[in-house]
């Protein structure tokens, strides 16, 4: 029995709600429904009580989860004892960062983050392709999207807003468009994932859905690459505004049609595994947290994004 999935178990015992208890410990609903079934599986018996409107204890959970709690209390003040002061981090932090918010935006943040904490080094995997921890060295992953996969742990960082963005230069040349049926005469810069190019982009209006279809002479599996065609005028991209904020900050691209808003995403911190979640991880998600809510902030005091 997983000393990860008796937190949870606990945590669901606290709360009352297997949704509440995931939504506590940042993971997603189905990874603590899992871990649930588990230790249910493992003791032979249910510990809680299912109906569609409630959870509750049963007899055997009335009678397992004190002494569950007991052990894991214990544990805790083992791990207490034995626990570095969160002040003297040190060792290697292994990330994976995607192209254009890694180089751009993470990396200087990281270099102050160094600093701060002397002992500690970087080791920094910078590519757009997903991460594959058991083939990758890296110990966590900051990127876009929650995380589906229901074997990893993870803290949501912030909400995304994307945005249709392109240089000055282009819009003087080509005109701005007003509407999402306009953007088929103009030149789409297309990023490319796992071989599918995403030339199809969608766009809320109130309570509309609105897709059109993109034509354009440049794609790329580089999300830097397609900022950088962007700012230097060869067309029209959507850009998650973190990626774009310097830009965006100093007017070397606008932000088009801001009524019609493209699907917006969110920045997680993920782990492979519970015991990943070392200080370390968690001194960088409150570091990352505060960093990307002063951007959003100041994004948002220029009327870039919705505040």
């Amino acid at each position: 029995m997983l000393l990860n999935d008796l937190l949870v178990v606990m945590k669901v015992a606290e709360l009352r709600s297997i949704t509440a208890a995931a939504n506590s410990l940042d993971m997603q609903v189905a990874t603590a429904s899992a871990a649930l079934k588990r230790v249910e599986k493992n003791l032979g018996l249910e510990l809680f009580i299912r109906s569609t409107r409630q959870l509750r204890i049963s007899p055997a959970g009335e009678r397992y989860l004190p002494q569950c709690q007991q052990a894991l209390q214990l544990l805790e003040s083992a791990r207490l004892n034995i626990q570095s002061d969160l002040d003297e981090l040190g060792g290697e932090m292994r990330i994976a960062l995607s192209s254009d918010l890694g180089r751009n935006v993470i990396t200087p943040w990281l270099n102050e983050f160094l600093d701060q904490h002397p002992n500690l080094t970087l080791r920094s995997h910078i590519s757009d392709s997903i991460i594959d921890f058991y083939r990758d060295t890296v110990d966590m992953a900051l990127r876009y999207g929650s995380p589906t996969e229901n074997n990893l742990y993870g803290f949501k960082i912030c909400d995304v807003p994307r945005l249709l963005c392109a240089a000055p230069s282009y819009l003087a040349t080509h005109g701005t468009p007003s509407h999402p049926h306009q953007l088929a005469t103009h030149n789409g810069l297309c990023y490319q994932l796992n071989d599918v190019v995403q030339d199809e982009w969608q766009f809320a209006h109130y309570d509309q859905t609105i897709k059109a279809k993109l034509c354009g002479n440049r794609i790329s599996n580089d999300g830097d690459l397609v900022r950088r065609w962007c700012v230097s005028g060869y067309g029209m991209a959507i850009k998650s505004c973190l990626d774009m904020a310097d830009d965006l900050l100093n007017q070397r691209v606008i932000s088009v049609m801001p009524g019609y808003t493209p699907t917006p995403t969110e920045l997680w911190l993920v782990c492979p595994s519970r015991q990943s979640i070392t200080p370390t991880v968690r001194l960088l998600r409150d570091y990352l947290k505060t960093r990307t809510q002063a951007l959003l902030s100041a994004l948002a005091a220029r009327h870039l994004i919705p505040s």
